[in-house]
């Protein structure tokens, strides 16, 4: 996707080299045309897959999993952060580390919302470490549901969560791939 990389390099913040800023691209503002066509190229990869539901974690993954559940025509569900006081009492419930938090955080599914009729495409913005997506893996694993696959927006390939997860099985199709950050520039693969 050269127009994503465009983006990345022209809105991207280096902030180290482990860390990349996209908040003009992805995680605080985002443009809806370039969204939808995220969507539309996750749709694409995952057409023939007989996914029933779009699963993601709020809030950076919401707009892209929106855009594909839509390309898709299948609900979206978000893992929630916070319990309210209108969540469900049964739940699917992870503590998972947050690269660019730097702290762990709760993530939460109600066990309405997932069965094992469900064939689910895990969507998220950015991987790093994997640690959120393995921790929304857990819980779709709990909850008997079908995983087709991941679809992940930015994939930093010089930090091991893809391939970690690659590594346990699972198909994770990336839109664009950074393989370093040296220097503060990006570099894709």
């Amino acid at each position: 996707m050269e127009e994503l990389k465009e983006r990345i390099r022209r809105l991207g913040v280096v902030v180290s080299e482990q860390t990349l800023k996209l908040d003009e691209v992805l995680n605080h503002q985002v443009e809806p045309r370039l969204i939808m066509e995220l969507g539309k190229q996750f749709a694409l990869l995952y057409r023939n897959e007989q996914v029933t539901k779009v699963v993601t974690i709020e809030s950076s993954g919401i707009a892209v999993g929106f855009a594909t559940a839509l390309e898709l025509n299948v609900p979206l569900v978000f893992a929630r952060r916070k319990k309210t006081l209108a969540t469900d009492d049964e739940l699917y419930w992870e503590r998972v580390p947050s690269f660019t938090k730097g702290m762990v955080t709760d993530i939460i599914v109600s066990k309405r919302l997932l069965g094992p009729e469900d064939r689910v495409l895990l969507i998220d913005d950015i991987i790093a470490n994997g640690d959120a997506a393995r921790g929304l893996i857990r819980i779709i694993r709990k909850s008997g549901v079908h995983l087709v696959g991941l679809g992940i927006v930015v994939e930093k390939s010089f930090q091991a969560g893809a391939r970690a997860i690659r590594d346990e099985g699972y198909r994770l199709e990336s839109l664009v791939r950074i393989k370093s950050l040296k220097g503060g520039q990006v570099e894709f693969e």
